[in-house]
């Protein structure tokens, strides 16, 4: 038996929440609704922990700054 990462575990039991809830209605866009609210406060919290500094949010996230960029913009998260 593999343990799951915690985070894993919360998203699995939400989503298995979500898809209960419909009760049978088939779900739509799932992927999509998973992305924003994951990524959003994703981004937040990194960015908090980074000071604000995309440079240094990027490189904790893995990914390119022009990257992170697009995303805080599309996320409403540029001031």
């Amino acid at each position: 038996m593999t343990n799951k990462h915690p985070i894993t575990e919360c998203i699995e039991t939400q989503l298995q929440s979500y898809l209960n809830d419909l009760k049978g209605t088939p779900p739509t866009d799932i992927y999509q609704m998973v992305l924003a609210v994951v990524e959003k406060p994703m981004l937040e919290l990194v960015m908090q922990h980074a000071k604000q500094n995309q440079s240094l949010a990027a490189q904790y996230l893995g990914i390119n700054r022009n990257t992170l960029h697009k995303k805080l913009v599309e996320h409403h998260l540029l001031k």
